[in-house]
């Protein structure tokens, strides 16, 4: 996984509002991982399906106080 791209995506987005807003407009996950390849980052489909299963994973600790 390109967990290293997917992070720092994230973290470019965070202070770029125009990269964050583009991002925001996507309507499809293959349109998302388009917009990033087109601004250099190597993700994929996968990528954001492994990072949304952490998030959510992560979301339920949490949620249940562990």
């Amino acid at each position: 996984m390109s967990w290293l791209e997917l992070e720092r995506l994230v973290a470019d987005a965070e202070r770029d509002p125009l990269l964050r807003e583009r991002l925001r407009r996507a309507q499809s996950e293959p349109e998302l991982v388009l917009i990033a390849r087109q601004r250099g980052y190597h993700i994929t489909r996968v990528d954001l399906a492994r990072a949304w299963q952490d998030h959510q994973a992560s979301s339920g600790r949490q949620a249940s106080g562990h």
